[in-house]
Parts: C-alpha cells; structure tokens; sequence
C-alpha cells in the first residue's frame, strides 16, 4: 500500500518537472493524415497528456471484455476461480493423485 503510494508522488513529481521544463516548447498535433485536422503550436506537455489518456481510452474496453471473460468462465464450472487450475497447467500433480492415496495400479 504505501509502496504503491510512493510510487504515485514519484511519478507525479517527475510529471511536474517534465511540464515545467518544457513549458516553451510546442508542437503542431494532427488528428488525421492531411492537413484539415491540425492544432498548431500545442504544448508538448499536452500532447504527452493526450497520448495517455488515449491509451487509457483504449485499454478500459480490453480490461472490461477479460472481466467479462473471466466471469463467464468462472460461472461455466469452475467454482475456485480461474486459479484452481494454475497447477494443472504447469504439471505439477495434485495432492488427490494415484500415488500419494496409494491405490493398487500405483507403482
């Protein structure tokens, strides 16, 4: 919790000193290839802050649809959560196996 904390003031004091040391320098911004859809003479910092919420924008659908997914699959039949099977996957046997309950075909 408060590395997370940390980490938040860290970035936002590196954020303050990249605006304030390019607060003179701008940038032209196109939305589209042609020229019709150009902001003239934008603040870097701006087009930094424009770019990050884009991204943003488009990582909130994708972060949604694999909710979406996981609570499906969750709801198929896995009980336990999509965890249940991470040993399974890996190889690893389960506690319930042939070997450990000594059933008579175990060698």
């Amino acid at each position: 919790m408060y590395l997370r904390l940390l980490g938040f003031i860290i970035s936002l004091v590196v954020f303050m000193f990249f605006t304030l040391l390019n607060l003179e320098n701008r940038c032209d911004f196109k939305f589209w290839v042609t020229d019709d859809a150009v902001f003239r003479n934008v603040p870097v910092y701006l087009t930094v802050f424009a770019a990050f919420a884009a991204g943003m924008l488009c990582a909130f659908p994708v972060m949604f649809l694999m909710q979406l997914r996981k609570k499906k699959r969750d709801k198929a039949g896995n009980p336990l959560g999509s965890h249940a099977m991470e040993g399974k996957k890996k190889g690893k046997k389960s506690r319930n196996s042939e070997e450990e309950l000594g059933t008579p075909g175990a060698s």
